[in-house]
């Protein structure tokens, strides 16, 4: 029993003893893998804000050459030092003991700024070459960064100025420079500073793409251009003016041997399809004024006051003195004047607008006389154009006076046209009135036909019907006749005493003298029979009396 039971205690220390170092063990792995973790998160751990990237170098890994500055993309990871990719905004993991980070701000490009990139590492230019044409290459990127922000590794600076250095670990510089603005009335002239020499190398304008000003301009707008790889100058081709008199008096001799003086004002402008052409033969160091060549010193300079003297001591020296103070003969200077300097100055890519001669001044010794007789002339013909304008005037007035008479019968014309017309439809419109009128009437007669046939035709009724009510009550007074033996009188004197009696209430019979028994009696006279036949006398009458007592 003592032997089974220690067995069973040591198989138990042992189960407790393999438990406890599984224990153990299981915590010392949690433990690892949350030191891992922890070590991970705080020490691995790389976060880049936004609007900055994270500079990575290489402290482990094989050695790069002499000839290389920076680890490329494609190779990244594989050798030591700085790393050409860079990252961007967001958390990443990269081990502290083979890695190094730095975190910077990107690339920022402002508004009404251009970036120009100029890279510290890559392949030498070749010979001749001052841009970096590919991104392998080292020195000046022929595109710019337009406003924005670019993950670039670069330090940024504002052209014409030193770069401030605060790192050593950048692989660019940015260099920010202003875009150019060709304003309206404006050409920008074009010329490469990095492209294929020209095959002539004499000529003012290359072809498109060779190295020198092109012929094709820039139009009005805003241009984002590498100012190492193009150079643009701003051509005026708005309309210029200035007077003769700017480079001094202008005069000739004329033909009589008189000095005369003039003054005159020119307005033009440059071809705009012409100038880069203008551009290349009349810009002079001293009017280049940066990007801004003013070439109209030197076109006022070269062209215009050179033709106009010219034109004013040839052309003029063919007229007398006299000739620069009539009328005809100044305008015929003027026109003159304005179109030779057109067509001579249009040969060299610039327009006349206007070429005015303002004032001519001609001898004095001649002046005074040919003014006088021109004078007379001129009042001589205003008093020609006088009469001329009262005799127009008086045939205008007849005119009109006609036009009047013209337009009062016309409306005299239109009125009695108007009130015929009124006339005919007034006419037209009583026609249909007594038309339907009368049509009414016929209406109205054919009702008054049937309406009097329908009288009549009721008259014939109600007679028929009075007729046949008389001879029924005369059949009936027949009757009544017959009962009285056809005696009418008695026949009348019941109906009138039946008619009668209803009224009185009380008789009195008297004697035959009494008032009342006359009027019986005035009966008894007028219906007394001829056969003899007499009537009852007044005794006879008396000796009925007959009371009839009062209700």
């Amino acid at each position: 029993m003592s032997k089974s039971r220690s067995f069973r205690d040591d198989q138990r220390l042992r189960t407790l003893i393999r438990g406890s170092l599984l224990g153990s063990l299981g915590l010392i792995f949690l433990a690892s893998v949350f030191g891992l973790v922890f070590w991970i998160y705080a020490f691995c751990r790389i976060e880049v804000p936004s609007g900055h990237i994270a500079v990575l170098i290489k402290k482990t890994g094989a050695e790069i050459d002499n000839a290389t500055e920076i680890v490329r993309s494609d190779e990244f990871g594989k050798y030591k030092g700085l790393q050409e990719k860079v990252l961007t905004e967001g958390r990443y993991f990269y081990n502290p003991w083979n890695w190094e980070w730095d975190i910077v701000e990107q690339v920022e490009i402002p508004e009404n700024r251009l970036g120009v990139r100029i890279r510290l590492y890559g392949e030498d230019l070749g010979y001749g070459n001052l841009i970096a044409d590919s991104a392998g290459q080292k020195g000046i990127s022929s595109e710019v960064l337009r406003p924005g922000r670019y993950p670039l590794n670069a330090i940024v600076y504002q052209a014409d100025s030193k770069p401030i250095i605060n790192r050593d670990n950048y692989s660019e510089l940015v260099e920010l420079h202003q875009p150019v603005v060709v304003p309206a009335g404006f050409k920008g002239v074009v010329t490469l500073l990095s492209a294929p020499m020209a095959d002539d190398p004499n000529a003012l304008i290359v072809q498109t793409g060779n190295r020198g000003v092109q012929q094709e301009t820039l139009n009005p707008g805003v241009y984002y251009i590498n100012p190492y790889v193009q150079r643009i100058n701003l051509v005026d081709c708005r309309s210029q003016r200035f007077n003769l008199s700017t480079g001094g008096e202008m005069g000739f001799p004329s033909r009589d041997g008189f000095w005369v003086r003039l003054d005159g004002r020119i307005e033009f402008r440059v071809d705009p399809e012409r100038a880069a052409e203008v551009f290349v033969t009349y810009n002079d160091a001293d009017n280049d004024n940066g990007l801004d060549a003013r070439v109209e010193e030197e076109i006022i300079a070269k062209i215009i006051l050179p033709n106009a003297r010219s034109f004013c001591r040839l052309r003029g020296s063919d007229n007398s003195g006299r000739d620069f103070i009539l009328g005809e003969k100044r305008l015929q200077f003027q026109k003159d004047f304005q179109a030779t300097l057109e067509e001579t100055c249009k040969s060299q890519g610039i327009e006349i607008v206007q070429a005015l001669i303002t004032r001519i001044s001609p001898p004095q010794q001649i002046a005074g006389p040919v003014r006088d007789r021109q004078i007379a002339t001129q009042q001589a013909q205003q008093y020609i154009k006088q009469i001329e304008q009262q005799t127009s005037e008086q045939q205008l007035r007849i005119e009109q006076e006609l036009v009047k008479q013209k337009e009062a019968l016309v409306e005299v014309e239109r009125e009695v046209v108007k009130l015929t017309t009124q006339a005919q439809r007034e006419q037209e419109v009583a026609v249909i009135e007594a038309e339907q009128q009368r049509k009414v009437a016929e209406v109205e007669l054919e009702a008054a036909i049937d309406q009097a046939g329908a009288i009549t035709a009721k008259g014939e009724a109600d007679a028929e019907v009075i007729k046949f009510g008389n001879e029924a009550d005369a059949a009936g007074w027949a009757k009544a006749v017959e009962a009285y033996e056809g005696d009418g009188d008695q026949y009348a004197r019941w109906v009138m005493l039946k008619k009668m009696a209803p009224s009185f209430r009380q008789m009195m019979v008297n004697t035959a003298d009494s008032p009342l028994m006359d009027i019986f009696n005035e009966f008894n006279q007028s219906d007394a029979k001829p056969s003899g036949q007499s009537a009852p006398s007044d005794a006879a009458v008396s000796e009925k009396p007959v009371t009839e007592p009062t209700k």
